[in-house]
């Protein structure tokens, strides 16, 4: 039984599906099923089945969309590119840029065998030497990601790097105009003190978007061993210091409120788990890339967070209020974990 808030039908007729596969797909083979795996608010993941084929479905949520958000081409493009280099990723199989086949434009990908470190359950069986482990490759896999050059793996259109930062305030500003359910003036004042602290950006290459623990797929033989990193819907071409300001956040209690309802996260419970500091020294090291601005990348990562939660919020509030007025707490307290990271900074600007 499915756990998606709507039917899957809804989501993925099958039908209409099983039409444009058969089409599209030479392998295809006997007819096809389809079960939800995660995804509500962001974008829907199901495994889709045949006599001969295991894949992954991804579409964006129903419902309202912020600008530039779900977008299938730019998840199908990013992972093509990186088959092959050091950035392990599902292999991508087809994709439909005609929304009136299944409702929404989507893309298949090869199933990935593996497990999903998103709560301190999935890690219970690490040692305290493989809780280390897993966690230097998160960042190395991070660092690998940044270091693949994007001209030669025919990503030069992907994104326009040069001004990204500046950009992506510009942005969030934007966003959080649009999807705003309630004023959180730690947000306005946020991203009113990133304006005045951008530091140079520190070079051009792929950025995932939204990397952590939860964006990856590990081995369940080798639990240090990365198999897949997941979820490229904001993957573009940009500072990549955007990721890993992310990666730390997330490590801490950023990932806490986005996730409560869930086992703590990973790095919470097993004293193996480094703290968030590891992570820069990691990436610094492995990179070679300065992370003395790191602070400014940070408080964008969470002010980022802070804005997409309110647009999943916006979705959700034509068909259920009272449930999106929940959420409210939850954009006001990682907007106040911006803030108080911003006023801890000895970045002038930044601290206010």
């Amino acid at each position: 039984m499915s756990d998606a808030p709507y039917p899957v039908h809804d989501a993925v007729p099958i039908d209409a599906l099983t039409a444009w596969v058969q089409e599209h797909v030479p392998s295809t083979s006997g007819p096809l099923s389809v079960d939800h795996l995660f995804g509500g608010s962001s974008n829907l993941t199901f495994r889709v089945r045949d006599d001969a084929n295991d894949w992954v479905l991804r579409r964006p949520p129903l419902g309202r969309l912020l600008a530039t958000a779900n977008d299938m081409g730019r998840e199908f493009t990013v992972q093509a590119a990186l088959v092959g280099t050091e950035v392990p990723v599902a292999e991508p199989v087809a994709r439909c840029d005609d929304a009136d086949v299944i409702g929404a434009p989507f893309y298949l990908m090869q199933w990935l065998e593996g497990v999903v470190y998103d709560d301190a359950d999935a890690v219970a069986h690490l040692t305290q030497a493989g809780a280390a482990a897993a966690t230097d490759q998160l960042v190395d896999v991070l660092a690998h990601l940044h270091a693949v050059d994007f001209r030669s793996v025919g990503l030069s259109e992907f994104g326009r790097p040069d001004g990204f930062l500046a950009r992506q305030v510009a942005r969030w500003q934007k966003q959080w105009v649009a999807a705003k359910q309630v004023d959180v003036p730690a947000i306005d004042e946020v991203l009113e003190r990133l304006e005045k602290s951008l530091p140079p950006e520190s070079g051009a290459s792929i950025v995932h978007g939204d990397y952590s623990f939860n964006n990856t797929m590990w081995s369940r033989a080798d639990p240090a061993r990365l198999v897949g990193v997941l979820d490229w819907e904001m993957s573009t071409l940009g500072d990549p210091l955007t990721d890993l300001g992310m990666v730390v956040m997330y490590w801490g209690d950023m990932g806490e409120l986005l996730w409560r309802t869930r086992a703590p996260q990973p790095h919470r419970l097993n004293p193996g788990f480094p703290g968030a500091d590891h992570l820069i020294e990691r990436y610094a090291s492995t990179s070679g890339r300065s992370v003395d601005h790191i602070d400014v990348y940070c408080v964008l990562a969470a002010a980022k967070i802070a804005v997409i939660t309110t647009g999943a919020q916006a979705r959700l509030a034509a068909s259920d209020p009272e449930r999106a007025a929940d959420i409210t707490p939850t954009v006001e307290a990682i907007a106040e974990l911006a803030l108080d990271r911003a006023s801890a900074s000895t970045i002038p600007g930044l601290r206010g």
